[in-house]
């Protein structure tokens, strides 16, 4: 798992959201269209949700949270860059009883595009803040200042490194020459923030107790904000949802990165604490925090064990473990952009049983072969 770069690229900076429709929620990554869809509600104690959405996207909206503070209204999250979403938010605030003129500050889970998406704009109409984790800042950094040329480079040599096959290389490069060449797709840039929130830290949220929780796994500057201010409610983004699960992928190729092992790490952290309900970014909000935490990772245990098993029959190029693992449909049937997040998430996958001590590289060949141990 060698890269071509001492500054990797994020995967697919232009992707979805909670998890690619690669990802490890599955078979629960395509939820139908549902008939209680989420809409305004007041969820007590200064709380508000306002689904904003997501423009073809299965996961259907995000929700974007309001918080009630002695400076303004504080969002957790903005949602994505869309006309039709920020009419959404612009209207749903003045349900609640405020505006976007009035938004204090933005604090944002993680740096992706339905959660970070109107950052901008909310701090165009209104002067907010915006408050990011600094790993996730990061990533901004580099995402903005990445042309699409040179995605493409890292990407393609991602692929052959992998072993993909030709047709691989020539639908993603197919791919990208479509998306350069679309006027109706502005190149995505996200806004850079104002402020840090710092892990065990109060977010700054004035005359409220919200504590920042950090939770890499899903990015690396994830975090989580726990209401401390006599609630106990846990604002999750996307690191605990009630039926899918976020992508884990492998968004740094430092041999040190294990983005699994940070993920299953975040899962114990947020099991431990005094939580009294969950506020996810989408679906909808639940009660068992450590319940769940517990069951996301005995998913990716059994997803680590299968790997193992498939290593011990046979050596494996990075492409070929991709193709083996269990997609929320058939790998034939994922296109070029969700083979290169899926590639990813087996790439984290196969990172942690490297750490765990039961898989390594072969000592030669071109593509690498990994084999357990």
């Amino acid at each position: 798992m060698s890269t071509a770069s001492d500054r990797p690229i994020p995967p697919v900076p232009d992707a979805d959201a909670a998890g690619s429709p690669a990802g490890a929620e599955s078979r629960a990554a395509e939820p139908a269209a549902r008939a209680d869809a989420p809409t305004v509600a007041d969820l007590g104690n200064g709380v508000w949700t306002v689904p904003v959405p997501i423009p073809n996207n299965p996961l259907g909206c995000t929700l974007v949270y309001v918080l009630e503070t002695d400076a303004g209204p504080v969002l957790v999250d903005a949602g994505w860059d869309d006309p039709i979403s920020y009419r959404a938010l612009v209207d749903g605030l003045i349900e609640v009883g405020t505006s976007i003129e009035d938004v204090h500050g933005v604090l944002v889970t993680h740096a992706h595009p339905d959660h970070h998406g109107l950052s901008e704009k909310v701090r165009e109409v209104s002067g907010a803040w915006i408050a990011l984790h600094a790993a996730d800042a990061q990533q901004v950094e580099q995402i903005n200042g990445a042309p699409r040329a040179a995605w493409l480079r890292h990407h393609l040599e991602v692929l052959t490194l992998a072993g993909a096959p030709q047709e691989a290389i020539d639908a993603l490069t197919a791919l990208r020459t479509r998306s350069a060449n679309d006027g109706t797709r502005p190149r995505l840039r996200y806004a850079v923030p104002d402020r840090e929130l710092v892990h065990g830290e109060l977010a700054p949220a004035p005359g409220r107790a919200v504590r920042t929780v950090w939770t890499p796994g899903h990015t690396p500057g994830h975090v989580c904000l726990h209401l401390e201010d006599g609630d106990g409610r846990l604002l999750s983004g996307d690191h605990l949802l009630p039926s899918i699960t976020p992508h884990i992928g492998l968004y740094d190729d430092a041999e040190e990165a294990d983005p699994l092992g940070d993920f299953l790490a975040s899962l114990t952290r947020v099991a431990r604490l005094p939580i009294t309900g969950v506020l996810p970014a989408h679906e909808h909000v639940f009660a068992d925090a450590a319940g769940r935490a517990a069951e996301v990772a005995r998913l990716h245990e059994v997803r680590l064990a299968a790997l193992h098993a498939r290593l011990r029959e046979r050596s494996l190029t990075l492409w070929q473990i991709a193709e083996g693992m269990d997609w929320n449909r058939p790998w034939a049937r994922l296109g070029a952009q969700n083979r290169q997040l899926a590639l990813s998430e087996a790439a984290a996958h196969l990172r942690h049983l490297v750490k765990r001590g039961r898989a390594a590289a072969e000592a030669q060949g071109d593509p690498v072969r990994y084999t357990a141990l």
